[in-house]
């Protein structure tokens, strides 16, 4: 088979980003395989939520009416959040309103993203049940991919999309860098409850329309429709801001958690959010992990992407986002008419000087939000000054020019004779 670069490319990881990555770069007749730790049929997951910026570069990798048609929406909509009061009686405290000119977004289960995407690619690039161990690079300048099973595999370049437990990271920062992955004391408790039910246990607050955010102290509950809003899907967050970030990371990530734990945080909330709970039967505690910012995203030839280079925390529903941005301006790059083995060094350092200021900016505004939905004491206390503070989280997300760091990065390879 032909292709139409003379350097072959190989990704760590067969998730959200990896696959999206490798249906791109495949259809532009570059040589790529993928390779996945896990049996692709144990995949599993929550939603994810893709705001419109996640939605304007899956359309430019042009995957995103593939992914549309596996989702339970018949199109992208708007999906803008309201805050209430997670006391009695539950005020209103803001609504959010936006000037993004198309402030469509779409939710989708995790698995049914990674069937809409693989159905997209030849099976004979990827590679299932391969783990990656280490990274190096050999004498003659390859690099070359060590798994578990004793196996090894050369390429010119490497995308690590492997996550927020990253191997790819590791060989990026160097093995005696501090480890950037942070337990930043904020646990997740999840779980999903039929709409009627909770209808008929005496639930006032409208449930069915914009996604909700009950606020409080040190603690907030998201709840978004799903499935034709027929099924509410519930995020509890609790935070102790009191201690630093750590580096010792608690263990299992996820565990089932009795109902009367998450109950006994939580029993300082009003009538509506402790029916709620009383109908979260069997939630799962999710330990969240981030990272500290990271300056650099690539070494030699290996570029990180998504996860693996700023995993964050999930308060504005924009780390898969900012990996799918990762990708539309990587493979940009990469399937430049110009880009080819001699010059791939120039072009990952474009990405690496337009990629890691845009994530990281992103990634403190979510730690600033939860911090923001967790400052909740009263009405009269806080309204003012949330609405102050809420008003305009979500512009600078939602309303970027990926575009023009395109263009920007194109012009500087010009101007440096790379092009």
């Amino acid at each position: 088979m032909s292709y139409s670069k003379d350097f072959t490319v190989a990704i760590c990881g067969g998730g959200l980003c990896g696959l999206a990555c490798a249906v791109a770069l495949s259809r532009a007749g570059i040589s790529v395989t993928v390779f996945e730790a896990s049996s692709f049929s144990q995949e599993a997951g929550a939603g994810v939520g893709l705001g419109p910026n996640a939605v304007r570069a899956l359309k430019g990798l042009g995957i995103f009416d593939a992914i549309l048609a596996r989702s339970d929406q018949p199109e992208p909509i708007p999906r803008l959040f309201g805050f209430v009061s997670a006391k009695d009686p539950h005020d209103s405290i803001f609504s959010y309103e936006t000037k993004c000119d198309h402030p469509v977004a779409l939710a989708i289960y995790r698995p049914a993203f990674l069937d809409a995407v693989v159905e997209l690619l030849d099976p004979s690039i990827i590679r299932f049940g391969k783990r990656c161990t280490s990274i190096n690079v050999s004498k003659d300048g390859k690099h070359v991919m060590h798994f578990a099973d004793s196996t090894t595999h050369e390429t010119d370049l490497i995308i690590g999309a492997d996550g927020i437990r990253s191997v790819a990271r590791r060989f990026v920062i160097g093995e005696l860098a501090k480890d950037p992955l942070i337990y930043p004391n904020t646990a997740a408790y999840r779980g999903l409850v039929p709409t009627e039910d909770l209808r008929r246990a005496g639930v006032q607050t409208e449930l069915t329309g914009r996604p909700l955010c009950f606020l409080g102290l040190d603690k907030h509950m998201i709840c978004f429709p799903i499935k034709g809003a027929t099924v509410i899907n519930i995020v509890v967050f609790l935070s102790d801001y009191d201690k630093p970030p750590q580096s010792e990371l608690p263990y299992p990530w996820v565990e089932s958690v009795s109902q009367e734990e998450l109950k006994e945080h939580c029993k300082d909330w009003g009538h509506d959010p402790k029916i709620i709970l009383d109908h979260l039967k069997n939630p799962s505690k999710w330990s969240i992990h981030a990272l500290d910012p990271l300056q650099n995203y690539v070494r030699d030839k290996v570029v990180l992407v998504g996860d693996a280079s700023h995993a964050m925390l999930p308060h504005l529903g924009a780390g898969a986002g900012q990996g799918f941005e990762d990708v539309f301006v990587l493979v940009q790059l990469l399937t430049h008419p110009r880009t080819e083995k001699s010059n791939l060094s120039n072009v990952l350092a474009r990405y690496n000087d337009v990629r890691p200021p845009r994530a990281n900016d992103v990634l403190r505004a979510s730690a600033r939000a939860g911090r923001l939905y967790d400052s909740f004491r009263t009405p009269e206390q806080d309204k003012t000054r949330l609405q102050t503070k809420l008003s305009g989280i979500w512009e600078d997300v939602w309303s970027y020019d990926l575009h023009k760091d395109v263009t920007t990065s194109f012009e500087t390879l010009h101007r440096l004779h790379v092009f």
